[in-house]
Order: structure tokens, then sequence, then C-alpha cells
């Protein structure tokens, strides 16, 4: 018997550092970002879908995402056209990922889980959490982000509020402690779960 967890939350929530607190308790994780990463990777599916659309978003070493930025902003209309074929491929490597992993409880860290309508491929969904003064003082501090660029991305989120309350499970990621014990209560009522199932 397995357990699927979907992970979501906002930008700047603390998902990378909660997927990995899960991974740390033994749960085998999957990172759509990092899917993505490794499909624009140079002669990758991705990379060679996105160079039949956008040929200058790619170069030797694979997709350029600042390139792609800017063909996207000069040409909003390649945005879907480039989710269409790469929205595929993500979920064939989510699939592979089912069906090798063999952990009792398997993380899918999904930032747009609720906004693609993905929940239902999961036995439950915990959210990711913080203050919004605190997500906005992480996001900034990140490399080249602006306050403009941070109203685009929240714009394309569905409202961290409503991510929690339509969610299983809430984690806390205000401190590391707080983060590490709702990871910990999550992991002791899911297998408590399937010790029922």
């Amino acid at each position: 018997m397995r357990f699927d967890l979907g992970l979501t939350g906002s930008i700047g929530m603390g998902k990378s550092t909660t997927a990995a607190l899960f991974a740390d308790r033994g749960c085998a994780v999957w990172d759509a970002d990092a899917a993505v990463h490794e499909l624009y990777k140079s002669k990758a599916k991705g990379a060679d879908a996105i160079f039949a659309l956008c040929p200058d978003a790619v170069t030797s070493d694979g997709v350029d995402r600042q390139r792609l930025k800017a063909a996207i902003a000069e040409n909003p209309a390649l945005l879907p056209q480039i989710e269409a074929v790469i929205h595929p491929l993500v979920a064939e490597h989510r699939a592979e990922f089912r069906a090798t992993a063999t952990a009792d409880i398997r993380v899918f860290d999904i930032p747009l889980l609720f906004e693609k309508g993905s929940e239902a491929e999961f036995d439950a969904v915990a959210c990711v959490s913080a203050p919004a003064h605190l997500q906005r003082e992480r996001v900034l501090a990140r490399p080249n982000m602006t306050d403009q660029n941070l109203e685009m991305i929240l714009a394309k989120q569905m409202p961290n509020a409503k991510k929690a309350a339509r969610s299983d499970y809430v984690i806390d990621t205000t401190s590391h402690a707080t983060a590490e014990a709702d990871v910990d209560r999550i992991i002791a009522d899911i297998k408590d779960r399937l010790s029922h199932a």
C-alpha cells in the first residue's frame, strides 16, 4: 500500500525546504520544477519540443530560460503552445516516478497543483504556508527578483489562503522547527492511515 501526497504552495512559502524534510524522513519526492529542468537539458525531449516552437531559446546546453522568457514576453501566444508540449512530457516523467518509486509515502512537489486541477490524482494534499511579509522577504532576497516580478508571479497563482483551505494538511513554514513538527505530524498521520487501510 502506497500513499501519494501532493505538496503545493505559493512562491517563497518554503516548498523546496519542506520537500527536503520529507525526503530526509525516507519519503520518495518528485519535483515538478526539477523535472522541467531535466526536460530542458540539451537533446532532451523538452528541449527538442521548445526548439520546434522557438529555436532562438535553445543553445547547445539546452533551453535558455532567460531567452525563453524574453520570447514569451514578446509573443504571449507562445506560452500556451509551450505548455501544450511540455505538460504531457512532465506528466510522463511523473508517471515514470510513480511506477518506480517504492517508498510507502510518495510526495509530489507541484507549485501549480490546484491551478492545474491535479488534486484528484493524490490521496491527500499538503500546502506550505507562511505570513505574507515573510513570503515577500524570502522572494525578494532571490537574485534578479523585483517587486514587479513577484506581483506577476502571484497574479498567476491561487491565493495562498485559498490553497490552504482546499488542502488536507497545512505546513507552517514560519520557521524550520514549525515545518519539521508539521511534517512529522503528517507522516505519523499517513502511516496511521496506511496501517488501517
